[in-house]
């Protein structure tokens, strides 16, 4: 049996297990199996790859980024990024990879419009990928980030007009908590606004639907999900 995983903590609703689950099902795959492994602490690692034959991780919040020191070895866009989402076992060695830049690319450049200028919510390992992905569409961002040089309290009026772009890369407003958002100045958003959110549950997350109430566009994180997970399974089966 081949073994697949996402490490992580509190993945009761997370989306890889049942889209590689469903996956290996529609495509008639065999022998493979998808489970989530919560770790309370990143320690457990090398716990846990020494009890099971992995053929393949996968790494989600809040390990992207800590989750390095225990891999042998990163691909360059990894390496630059300073984020993993995606483990490679390769005999004894294992290689770290970001996925993410592929499916946050791929989701959000057929909606940008002639967009040039993001707003970045969040600064942990998926807005790393995030920040990468922007700077190779040469797109002009600020990381908006709590108890940093640039926190959500200096979000002003003026700033809210100058960007276009908006991206939540925090989990403000996932599932079960929807209720939570991030704080900005949501009425001085105008149907100019793209506000793409990494959440993909709820479906339509409180940070959207505001923008949505503003004439904003507006993109939720399933696609981008979709994206990275079938670049996973290509590095794992190449």
């Amino acid at each position: 049996m081949n073994t697949f995983g996402l490490i992580g903590k509190n993945l009761s609703h997370s989306f890889s297990e049942e889209y590689f689950n469903k996956k290996f099902h529609n495509e008639d795959i065999k022998d493979c199996e998808y489970k989530n492994f919560e770790l309370s602490n990143i320690l457990e690692i090398k716990d846990l790859i020494s009890k099971i034959k992995f053929s393949g991780l996968n790494v989600t919040i809040p390990y992207k980024e800590s989750v390095i020191p225990f891999l042998d070895q990163l691909t360059p866009q990894a390496k630059t990024i300073g984020a993993v989402n995606t483990i490679e076992f390769e005999g004894n060695k294992l290689i770290g990879h970001n996925t993410d830049i592929i499916g946050f690319t791929q989701s959000i450049y057929p909606i940008l419009n002639g967009r040039k200028k993001a707003l970045i919510l969040g600064n942990g390992g998926a807005s790393k990928a995030v920040q990468y992905a922007l700077k190779k569409l040469n797109i002009e961002y600020k990381v908006v980030n709590r108890n940093s040089l640039f926190d959500y309290s200096d979000i002003s009026i003026q700033s809210i007009g100058y960007y276009d772009i908006i991206i939540n890369t925090t989990p403000l407003g996932t599932y079960p908590i929807i209720t939570d958002y991030p704080q900005i100045p949501y009425k001085k958003l105008n149907e100019s606004h793209l506000l793409f959110d990494l959440i993909y549950n709820p479906i339509e997350s409180k940070f959207l639907h505001f923008g949505k109430t503003r004439n904003c566009s507006i993109k939720n994180g399933l696609e981008m999900l979709e994206i990275q997970a079938e670049s996973s399974w290509n590095i794992w089966n190449s």
